[in-house]
């Protein structure tokens, strides 16, 4: 509450036709009423024992006069304090009562005189943040929302509000700032129990601008406030509701009738929301309408058909944990062939999703580049097949937990995508293991660039082999987690790589030697910028001495918890001048200790990040000397 702080003047909040005293206000002693009275209050002091036959004239004086101001109607009130020229007499007033504030926060930006305050205006293309405020926790109150609409009032005001965590803000702090932010374009609602359908409705009033709206796990908001914004903003753009309880079918379909420029949409665990309220909004919704985010909603396939028959200016698509939907409705969204546009599809837990169904969506969504499949356990290799020969657009392919796919299936798409695939990635996809393939039966992906297996627990040299016949232009590699892998498995695809690798992950492959980095140094150093050896155990200072030979375009190096010694840094530092390393991390390598000062100090040249914690042979003064040394290197100890 910057404004609050800033100006905290001399008089006392008390309830209405209180007295003015002039005494520090003290702002630790102001009470929340609650949400009916939106306001705080100024407990009251003890009445001072002091017979009224003993007031002084120049009390009775003082006495008459703060009556007489108090008694003016709250016309007269509304009419001195919209004429106050400046910020900091508005924040005062403020403070002043009960009352003040109630008269204060109920006014209209329209409603204040013209101010020729330099400091306070503010131009429409203002991006340096002043504008845009986020309250979190303890800072999201009314008195700070109260604060923030009377110190903007005279201004062009906010542009982006987003009150995340309070139970201190309520429908009257958002209403005040509703009434004086009226060019507020972006409001963000995350876990606020309190503002809802007298909050949200003042918002749609006021601020006709509005076009990105974000509402989450806010249980006061129903389809009521909602239903007041789409009638009254139509400029909105984007909106997300999650977790949600009290919105339901209604809302979706008023949004879907009166907002013309809707371009993204989200409904998230929102249990009132079915079928009648997202058919009624994709039928009847904006031609603009292109991303569209369902999860956790008891929609079934009815909805999905809707989807694909009326989708068409749909680019995304993300549907996850729908428990209703079954085969048919995939097949159906697929088979309607409505989706002419769809780029981006993603789907997460849905048993709906077979073989069958993915061969569906393969054939009828010719557009689709990027698939992302996680927890479909119903996939198999053929249907995965299927699927990559009838798309020929296919540029990205992640598969989390799918668990059955297996080694012909990933050999199969690398094999008939159409040389289109650029990117793949399995993760934690326990069901495939390795498989011996003629090389007669592998044609080659030419076109993938990057190549991710994480976690595969039974993805051996075999598959490894595999791969490096199928990817021959791969630059960016990532095997973090394959704890059965040796040396044996990944040779062949560094030695079959024609087009350089310029990142490779191998974190916690703890069977990889010396040797196989010597060969990764030595055939790939000319284009190598990233390598993390993070938990190779069997990697030691041989390592750094050919990488320190051969990879001169090296920016980032991690061999945390590695068999790396001084000698292994001082091999490195030698080559300083051909090196542009600037990142360094040897967290957890005991081995390193303070003989370790001088070589870093070298390579301190470019260095701009220095990783050292858990090398318990540096002590804190050689840890002092660095950070004195390498004053613009960023250094974890």
């Amino acid at each position: 509450m910057p404004a609050l702080a800033n100006y905290c003047g001399t008089g006392e909040l008390h309830n209405a036709g209180g007295s003015i005293c002039k005494t520090q206000l003290n702002l630790g002693k102001l009470l929340y009423t609650g949400d009916n009275a939106g306001v705080y209050y100024y407990p009251p002091n003890k009445r001072a024992r002091i017979s009224s036959s003993v007031l002084s004239v120049e009390s009775e004086t003082e006495v008459s006069e703060q009556q007489s101001i108090e008694i003016l109607p709250d016309e007269c009130l509304f009419e001195i304090l919209r004429r106050l020229p400046r910020v900091k007499e508005r924040c005062l007033s403020l403070c002043v009562s009960k009352r003040w504030l109630n008269v204060l926060t109920s006014m209209r930006l329209s409603e204040f005189s013209a101010c020729n305050d330099v400091d306070m205006v503010l131009s429409e293309d203002d991006d340096d943040g002043s504008r845009v405020r986020c309250l979190e926790g303890k800072k999201a109150t009314d008195m700070t929302l109260f604060g923030l609409a009377v110190g903007r009032n005279l201004c062009n005001g906010l542009v982006k509000l987003s009150i995340t965590g309070s139970s201190m803000a309520s429908n009257f702090g958002v209403s005040a700032v509703a009434r004086s932010c009226t060019s507020l374009r972006a409001l963000s609602l995350w876990n606020v129990p309190h503002v809802g359908d007298k909050g949200l409705p003042e918002v749609a009033k006021e601020c006709h601008l509005l076009e990105k709206l974000d509402l989450s796990h806010c249980p006061s908001v129903t389809s009521k406030g909602l239903i007041s914004v789409a009638q009254n903003c139509p400029n909105l753009t984007t909106l997300k509701l999650e977790s949600c309880p009290r919105i339901g079918n209604e809302a979706l379909l008023a949004i879907g009738r009166y907002c013309p420029k809707l371009e993204s949409i989200t409904v998230k665990d929102c249990p009132l929301v079915g079928d009648h309220g997202i058919s009624s909004l994709i039928s009847s919704a904006s031609p603009v309408l292109s991303k569209v985010n369902l999860h956790g909603l008891s929609i079934t396939d009815f909805s999905l058909a809707v989807i694909g028959h009326y989708g068409k200016s749909i680019t995304s698509l993300m549907l996850s944990n729908l428990l209703n939907v079954t085969e048919r409705g995939f097949w159906v969204m697929g088979n309607a062939r409505g989706l002419h546009k769809l780029v981006s599809l993603g789907v997460t837990s849905c048993r709906g999703v077979t073989d069958l169904s993915l061969e569906a969506l393969g054939k009828c969504c010719i557009t689709l580049k990027q698939v992302c499949l996680r927890k479909c356990g119903f996939i198999s290799d053929n249907g995965l097949v299927a699927f990559s020969k009838a798309m020929g657009s296919l540029e990205t392919l992640k598969l989390e937990e799918c668990n059955g796919i297996g080694q012909s299936g990933i050999c199969g798409v690398l094999s008939s995508c159409g040389g289109k695939l650029k990117f793949l990635s399995l993760l934690r996809c326990t069901g495939i293991r390795d498989l011996a393939f003629k090389s007669s039966d592998l044609y080659p992906c030419n076109s993938l660039r990057s190549l991710s297996v994480q976690s595969c627990p039974g993805f051996g040299n075999g598959g490894l082999a595999n791969l490096g016949k199928l990817c021959p232009n791969l630059q960016h590699l990532d095997l973090s987690g394959l704890y059965g892998t040796t040396d044996a498995g990944l040779l062949p695809l560094i030695e079959n790589n024609r087009a350089g690798l310029v990142t490779v992950n191998l974190t916690s492959c703890f069977n990889l030697t010396d040797g196989v980095v010597y060969s990764l140094a030595k055939l790939q150093g000319g284009t190598l910028e990233v390598l993390n050896l993070n938990g190779c155990r069997r990697i030691t200072d041989s390592s750094l001495s050919a990488m320190a030979e051969n990879c001169m375009f090296l920016r980032d190096l991690d061999v945390s918890k590695c068999g790396i010694t001084d000698s292994g840094i001082a091999s490195l530092s030698r080559a300083e001048k051909r090196l542009n390393l600037q990142v360094l991390s040897v967290s957890g390598c005991s081995e390193v200790s303070n003989k370790s000062l001088v070589s870093l100090k070298k390579l301190g040249r470019t260095l701009l990040g220095l990783n050292i914690r858990g090398c318990d042979s540096i002590t804190n003064e050689t840890v002092q000397r660095l950070v004195e040394s390498l004053w613009r290197c960023d250094i974890l100890s």
